[in-house]
């Protein structure tokens, strides 16, 4: 399954144009091990996954303006500003119900624990996002948990990422199509001990293999503009758990130094 996913992640062309028989041969498999991995994904057959990879594949090669023109041919009586607002809205709403149930409370309360006890929080990310790492770097300086967010200003990323140290946590944020920076550098500091917290879009993300813990956040593929509300929900929900968490800390800190005082008082 390994090799599988590989060769999808390098060749996604030839994973969305291939049949089942020649990407086994190509990858030199057989094809049921292909119905294997589509279900390891949670797709419904071989048939579904290779759906996923060429819908992928048209948004890819979509320009901006080019989206819109395809909105337009599909809805063309939906192009005011309220009736897109309305559009834009339903859409969110609906990924939020996805959304909801679709995070394991373990996976939450595992990223909370390595945020909460690191010594230093690295936010990593580019492009479409880069507002999610730029949020976390704000809020969680506001709990004042040591932060960074690496900005790549003066191309200095990888340099900055060479002095993170074992004992700190690295947030890598990164969505199709991934940045391939932000990949090498979390795999450098995933290598040298760090822990990385990787908060992307699909199983098949390259952050994956890469990182302590993931977030694999459901993307549609065939919404003309993918949504940031679903990894900004997961942000704010991982800082106002975190911040919880640090409260329970302190309150238990002073418990234990009012302890002593007590006995002392009573003898």
């Amino acid at each position: 399954l390994q090799r599988i996913a590989r060769f999808a992640l390098d060749s996604p062309e030839d994973f969305a144009l291939g049949t089942a028989a020649q990407l086994a041969e190509q990858i030199g498999v057989q094809p049921s091990a292909l119905v294997r991995f589509a279900a390891a994904v949670d797709c419904d057959g071989f048939a579904e996954l290779r759906q996923l990879f060429r819908t992928q594949l048209r948004s890819r090669t979509l320009t901006y303006r080019e989206r819109i023109e395809r909105l337009q041919s599909r809805t063309p009586k939906a192009t005011s500003p309220g009736a897109v607002f309305r559009a834009q809205t339903g859409q969110a709403i609906a990924e939020l119900q996805r959304f909801q149930h679709a995070v394991d409370d373990r996976l939450l309360t595992q990223a909370v624990e390595l945020i909460a006890t690191a010594s230093q929080i690295n936010l990593l990310a580019a492009r479409r996002s880069f507002p999610v790492a730029a949020y976390l770097a704000y809020a969680l300086n506001q709990l004042e948990v040591r932060t960074r967010l690496l900005d790549n200003v003066g191309g200095m990323n990888r340099e900055f990422a060479a002095r993170i140290d074992a004992d700190e946590v690295v947030i890598a944020v990164s969505f199709r199509n991934y940045t391939s920076e932000i990949v090498e550098i979390a795999d450098s500091c995933r290598k040298r001990g760090a822990a990385v917290i990787a908060i992307t879009d699909s199983k098949l993300s390259p952050l994956m293999r890469v990182a302590t813990l993931s977030f694999a956040i459901g993307d549609d593929g065939g919404a003309a503009f993918r949504s940031l509300v679903e990894p900004i929900v997961l942000a704010q929900s991982l800082v106002v758990a975190v911040g919880h968490r640090l409260l329970a800390e302190r309150a238990q800190r002073r418990t234990s130094i009012k302890s002593p005082a007590r006995k002392r008082s009573r003898r």
